[in-house]
């Protein structure tokens, strides 16, 4: 265990009640004392945030956001307002596996910005592409295939889970802010902002059970031709923004 590198969980809440307070207890039994939750909500109108005080946890932050901004905004804040050696992404509504904290930060320690696989919560299995149903798997070997990698991500075939991700602190610089453009898929420019600058790992371990319901802030569905190519503009837009971040540093 790192114990000596100090870990913050980036958690972005909207009218997430239901399921959060089963989340945090999976993520404060994987940290360390010197680790910290900071809770982005972005304007619940439900009992998220009464429920997260009451856990009582003095290493939960809960900054309440108003107005409403959206998930990639509230997840920018979440990493902005982080101090941690290690910034650890989590969605309100999944649950981790035991040996996430420290699998995610010895592979972010030592690349950038690291991506696990996960699997879905009830039945254990991973996820699979809304492309052709294939398991959506991550392989350690093709952390290095950067053109690969940014096709796939392109192609919309590329797993690359913001809840299955963490990032160094000193990768910030790169990453943020997120484009003023980026509607959606945070992770996905995570990816391709730490792809560019070789700094992606992938680790095959799966590191969180992915609760699947009809809220969920993304889905895994297969969209509509017009949402699909609207989305793969947005995502080459921002390869061509990374590539101009990565080089002018």
């Amino acid at each position: 265990m790192h114990e000596a590198v100090t870990a913050s969980v980036c958690m972005a809440t909207y009218n997430g009640a239901e399921y959060v307070a089963h989340q945090l207890r999976s993520i404060l039994d994987e940290l360390a004392p010197q680790d910290d939750v900071v809770v982005v909500d972005d304007a619940s109108s439900d009992d998220t945030v009464a429920i997260i005080e009451a856990m009582g946890d003095p290493r939960v932050r809960v900054i309440r956001q108003s107005p409403n901004r959206g998930y990639v905004r509230t997840f920018e804040s979440a990493m902005l307002n982080a101090t941690g050696d290690v910034l650890l992404l989590a969605d309100q509504d999944d649950e981790w596996i035991a040996g996430r904290r420290d699998a995610l930060v010895e592979a972010a320690l030592a690349s950038g910005v690291a991506a696990s696989n996960l699997v879905l919560l009830g039945s254990g299995q991973p996820l699979r592409s809304p492309i052709g149903g294939r398991p959506w798997l991550l392989r350690s070997s093709d952390s290095v295939q950067r053109l690969r990698n940014e096709l796939r991500i392109l192609a919309g075939v590329a797993p690359y889970f913001g809840c299955a991700m963490a990032v160094r602190r000193d990768m910030l610089p790169v990453l943020t802010p997120f484009p003023a453009y980026l509607s959606e898929s945070h992770d996905l420019w995570i990816a391709t902002a730490a792809n560019e600058m070789r700094a992606l790992r992938h680790v095959e371990q799966a590191t969180v059970r992915r609760r699947i319901h009809d809220s969920n802030a993304s889905s895994s569905a297969p969209r509509g031709l017009r949402a699909a190519l609207r989305s793969r503009l947005m995502l080459a837009r921002a390869w061509a923004d990374a590539r101009r971040r990565v080089r002018s540093r």
